[in-house]
């Protein structure tokens, strides 16, 4: 509901592209699970209307009740730094974005042309929320490449992560140090001082950083050319192997890109599944202690998304490499699963926080804002 901004129903369409799961609750009805293949976005857009509108558990009687959509776009280019109401021009920008976020602005393409089909009259919002991190100085977004590149064609870093740090973190921000940990199968680490980003782990693409799901995170470029030549391989072919064939995915040899199968695997005694864990958690404690030299010190770190909120030995695998900055982990308050919580004991030196993230309130807010 616009005006009170009290949740009707809550859902989420899960392992898109593996075998699909589509969870749904109405405010004070019991939570549904369903397994539907989704082989694409399409299906699950499909899945989430079909339940929105049911006779029996829907929350409206029909798509015209419904009086703005509001969609997280990943990459708008340099045009749209900020929420705008959808255009063809946008979806044109969006589009030719693609090369830059080919994992996110497709499917954001296909979520905004399914809503557009089914509710022809209704205004449609895209919200991107890379105004946040413009704040980053040129120490941090330059590359070590030729300045014309940077010149010609925008080549920074920039991040893809749709997070309103400031709201999130829910401490003052005048003079804190805080790293957010926004640890999901896209994954991100953004360094906030007094407020302000000054670096993040994603770079001109949501390629650098971290492993993640299927995307490599930070390589050797040279390792580019060999497999390329051993493999025959093309620059499309490149791309595809780095962005969909890599992560936790490839290293645990094709078991998952889905934590909760790589923990069941890794406890299975399955090697591969317990590297890509091993790996994952390694890189995101390396990230977070060279965004506190950055910083010159930390006071918050944050856990926030899928698995920041509700992977408890993933956080104690990340926090166990951090103990040189007077970490220390509280075992029964990490225990708990999405919901707010400090884990960090009394005496830890640096105070450690599971936020779980209320993104869809922040695209609600810019959606009514806009289309009022």
């Amino acid at each position: 509901n616009s005006d009170s901004e009290e949740v009707l129903a809550k859902g989420l369409c899960e392992r898109i592209g593996i075998d699909g799961s589509l969870t749904y609750q109405p405010a004070g009805g019991e939570k549904v699970k369903s397994d539907k293949a989704m082989p694409t976005h399409t299906e699950a857009i499909q899945f989430v209307i079909d339940a929105l509108t049911d006779p029996e558990t829907g929350v409206v009687k029909s798509l015209d009740e419904i009086g703005a959509v509001g969609h997280r776009v990943v990459h708008g280019g340099e045009k749209f730094a900020s929420s705008a109401v959808i255009t063809e021009e946008m979806k044109k920008a969006v589009e030719e974005c693609n090369d830059l976020a080919p994992l996110h602005n497709p499917a954001n393409l296909i979520g905004i042309n399914a809503c557009e089909k089914l509710m022809p009259d209704t205004p449609m919002v895209g919200v991107f929320d890379t105004a946040f991190h413009q704040t980053m100085p040129e120490k941090a977004y330059m590359y070590g490449l030729p300045y014309a590149y940077y010149d010609k064609y925008k080549v920074r870093s920039h991040s893809f992560v749709s997070k309103r740090v400031a709201e999130i973190v829910g401490v003052p921000y005048e003079a804190t140090k805080t790293i957010v940990c926004h640890l999901g199968n896209g994954a991100s680490i953004c360094a906030v001082l007094n407020g302000k980003s000054v670096d993040t782990s994603m770079g001109l693409t949501p390629l650098e950083g971290l492993v993640m799901g299927t995307r490599s995170g930070d390589i050797d470029p040279a390792i580019l050319e060999f497999i390329a030549k051993k493999e025959n391989l093309d620059v499309a072919g490149l791309m595809k192997m780095l962005n969909k064939e890599s992560g936790v995915y490839g290293l645990s040899d094709g078991v998952s890109s889905d934590f909760r199968d790589l923990c069941a695997a890794a406890d299975e005694g399955k090697k591969p599944a317990q590297i890509a864990l091993e790996v994952f958690g390694y890189r995101v404690a390396k990230y977070v202690g060279s965004y506190a030299a950055a910083m010159n010190g930390v006071d918050n770190i944050v856990f926030t998304a899928g698995i920041g909120e509700n992977d408890g030995d993933m956080r104690e695998r990340i926090c166990g490499y951090l103990g040189y900055l007077g970490i220390e982990i509280d075992k029964e308050a990490n225990a708990k699963r999405g919901e707010e919580v400090i884990i960090s004991t009394p005496d830890s030196r640096v105070k450690v926080l599971v936020v779980p993230t209320n993104e869809e309130l922040a695209i609600a807010r810019e959606t009514v804002a806009l289309v009022k």
